[in-house]
């Protein structure tokens, strides 16, 4: 492996960590953004058949770029926090514990009001089950209260048929599968992630944020606001995104932090990020022991949805609890066994069963970009070009 220790003194941005000699290149298109400006912090792993083979982290905490980017730097990760959530309810699979096609009301007896005894968890995992929001009135604290909240969505009818259509469950997805999660094993989403997957693979990851890692964790920084006037106000998409409105600065709030959102305040960097998503790629091992059985890791790559998503407007392709290739959306991921899914504003978490390949990537500057960025596309580009495992074509 080759230490990297780099200062810039006109951008004043420093990159540290190691790369293997032949991810070089990945490290100097890190570095390149740092001195452009184009990154104000990040982290970058990459795992290889089990090697961590990138382990970067470079720029700074905080806008006014005055505290630097630590190894143990944290910061919400959104979105990535689904691909968490989705990992522990397949623990639960694994163990028997519970069956993706089982009805939900089979766990969550209260679930099936409204005409939702058929929804399966394979719908509420493939963000099909037509619960992508609350109905009015939705406040963002009333996300806080993760049993209330529980409740009103067993007690909501869904927006559309069940499994006919995916609709990103932005904000609801962890509460329902953390429901899930607290019916079947007793414990609440945040604890048994805790226990049965940070603690057990070492991964410095946590729903919301401790009191005590509050001094490494470091704000996000927003993008511009989201322009929702040109959206229909009886749509789907409208009324997910005002069920309840929530802004990207929410996630720097103390109420957010301590919060336990299935769905979008996991904190972590890259390095714990690759840590629980590279038993994907090795189909159930990690260094700390199997954690799934290769039967249970093939679930994910079930399709269960392809087309339009309904609250994303992006043509998109849902396994069992993580997105599949589509070359319409993100070009940049390649074919094959690889399931994926990123947080807003860039950030990336991808597993190639193929290739046995992990990326993680972790960023506070927002781009506007619903899913991935240029960034993001940059980076994933150079480690595929750079393992030698790019399909053929290549990827675009």
């Amino acid at each position: 492996m080759t230490h990297v220790s780099m200062f810039d003194a006109r951008a004043m941005n420093e990159l540290n960590g190691t790369v293997a000699p032949r991810f070089e290149p990945v490290r100097d298109a890190v570095l390149d953004a740092l001195r452009r400006g184009a990154e104000t912090g990040l982290s970058l792993a990459v795992d290889l058949d089990g090697e961590r083979v990138v382990d970067l982290w470079g720029g700074h905490q905080d806008a006014a770029r005055t505290r630097p980017w630590a190894r143990d730097t944290v910061t919400n990760v959104w979105s990535i926090t689904k691909n968490v959530t989705s990992l522990a309810v397949l623990l639960l699979v694994d163990a028997g514990e519970l069956d993706v096609h089982a009805p939900v009301a089979r766990y969550w007896p209260e679930f099936a009001a409204r005409g939702k005894d058929r929804v399966e968890v394979r719908h509420l995992l493939s963000h099909t089950a037509g619960l992508p929001g609350l109905d009015q009135p939705a406040r963002l604290d009333d996300l806080y209260d993760v049993r209330a909240t529980a409740d009103r969505l067993a007690a909501q009818a869904p927006w559309w048929e069940p499994g006919t259509a995916s609709g990103y469950h932005v904000l609801t997805f962890g509460h329902l599968l953390g429901e899930l999660v607290h019916r079947v094993s007793g414990r609440s989403l945040r604890e048994f992630v805790d226990e049965n997957l940070s603690r057990r693979i070492g991964a410095d990851f946590r729903i919301g944020a401790r009191a005590e890692d509050l001094r490494r964790v470091s704000d996000v920084i927003p993008p511009a606001a989201a322009d929702l006037s040109g959206l229909d106000p009886d749509g789907i998409a409208y009324r997910t995104f005002n069920g309840p409105a929530f802004s990207a600065s929410s996630a720097n709030t103390q109420a957010w932090r301590a919060a336990e959102l299935g769905a979008a305040n996991g904190h972590g960097n890259a390095a714990s990020v690759a840590d629980l998503m590279t038993p994907l790629a090795l189909e159930g091992a990690s260094a700390a022991g199997r954690l799934l059985k290769p039967s249970t890791v093939r679930l994910v790559l079930d399709q269960q949805a392809q087309g339009v998503d309904l609250v994303n407007g992006l043509h998109v392709r849902w396994g069992i609890g993580f997105a599949l290739p589509d070359d319409r959306t993100l070009p940049w991921i390649p074919p094959g066994r690889v399931a994926f899914w990123g947080g807003w504003g860039g950030s990336m978490a991808v597993a190639d069963l193929d290739r046995r390949l992990t990326i993680a990537y972790v960023m506070n500057e927002m781009g506007g970009d619903i899913l991935g960025s240029a960034r993001a596309a940059t980076y994933v580009r150079a480690v595929y070009r750079a393992s030698g495992a790019l399909p053929p074509g290549g990827i675009r």
